[in-house]
């Protein structure tokens, strides 16, 4: 069973998270995953998720996958009780989780029924295939990219950050290009899309 909670700003929805979860979250561990905000100028949003996360009790396992043992990965993503990836560049997050095979174990643990916590990017990488926020992310940033192919966790194209400055006119963009070619679906930095297997809404 699918359970994943899809944000473009963590901490403007945590207070939906532990109901969510629906488990006493004081003690539990999450693998942190901010590769994506590596090469970011402004990456102040990765403290702020896991300020959040910490304040509801939860213990927060930092994982840089980019540099990263293989033994240290694998053991993160499995023995954690939940994953978290932040936001920043999809393209270099895409790139980074394919090239030490992240992906697939994360893959895998979302349909062991582990919950998934996306942040941004962290929400964009579970769709079929990124090449849509071209105009939102640099793909230049992922010189080793061979495939916009994502990890296809789920069937729609998320698109955070709607109605939220500086991502406005960027949003309005991708829609009005893949409206008719993408399921595409927005939400804004105060929306949550909440997945439990084939139960998908989001939050108002």
């Amino acid at each position: 069973m699918k359970k994943l909670f899809l944000s473009s700003s963590f901490k403007d929805v945590a207070n939906l998270f532990p109901v969510f979860a629906s488990t006493d979250l004081i003690g539990k561990t999450v693998t942190f995953i901010p590769t994506a905000a590596l090469h970011e100028k402004m990456n102040f949003y990765v403290q702020s998720g896991k300020k959040a996360l910490e304040k509801m009790g939860l213990i927060v396992d930092e994982l840089e996958i980019s540099t990263a043992k293989q033994s240290e990965i694998i053991r993160k993503l499995q023995n954690n009780d939940f994953i978290y990836i932040s936001g920043g560049n999809t393209f270099f997050l895409l790139q980074e989780l394919q090239r030490v095979g992240a992906d697939a174990i994360i893959i895998k643990q979302i349909k062991l029924g582990k919950i998934y916590i996306g942040e941004s990017a962290g929400s964009i990488i579970l769709s079929p295939n990124i090449e849509y926020v071209k105009d939102m992310d640099d793909y230049k940033m992922a010189t080793d990219l061979n495939t916009f192919h994502a990890l296809n966790v789920i069937d729609f194209y998320p698109l955070p950050h709607k109605n939220s400055f500086p991502f406005q006119k960027t949003v309005e963009k991708i829609i009005s290009k893949y409206e008719e070619t993408f399921v595409l679906t927005p939400i804004t930095n105060s929306q949550v899309i909440l997945i439990n297997d084939n139960d998908i809404r989001i939050s108002q």
